[in-house]
């Protein structure tokens, strides 16, 4: 079975212990993540953990006391996206906006323009309601 769903299952109870306010908190979260590893015969390698840290990058995103943001390198990435071409172009773009689609309101009606075009038989006509939705993508980001 794979390793994450056991984990999901094991954790359920120590879910919220990724963060503390208070650093005696921290370290009594972290004894009992241990015991629940040891106790399941799962190991940590410690020389990927990362302790005591403001901040964490993980999967595209930055995670801090101010909650969940896009990372910034994404950021410039879309930003910096040329216009696409070919519906295969509109596809990518959509595949990288989409992964954040949480972040902007109302994306699948602002994506709209372009979803059109990547539809078969669909003849591509990049119009001002395309680049419209292209720019506003980028930068609602």
């Amino acid at each position: 079975m794979e390793f994450s769903i056991i984990w999901n299952r094991k954790s359920k109870k120590i879910r919220s212990y990724c963060a503390a306010e208070y650093f005696a908190e921290h370290v009594q979260h972290l004894k009992l993540i241990y015991e629940l590893l040891a106790r399941e015969k799962l190991y940590a390698k410690f020389s990927k953990c990362e302790f005591w840290l403001q901040e964490v990058q993980f999967l595209g995103h930055v995670v801090n006391e101010n909650g969940i943001q896009v990372d910034p390198s994404k950021i410039r990435v879309v930003k910096q996206w040329e216009t696409p071409r070919t519906p295969t172009e509109i596809r990518q773009f959509l595949g990288l906006a989409g992964y954040y689609r949480r972040f902007i309101k109302n994306f699948s009606k602002k994506a709209l323009p372009l979803t059109t075009l990547t539809q078969k038989n669909q003849q591509f006509i990049w119009g001002s309601q395309q680049v419209g939705a292209f720019q506003l993508l980028k930068h609602k980001l």
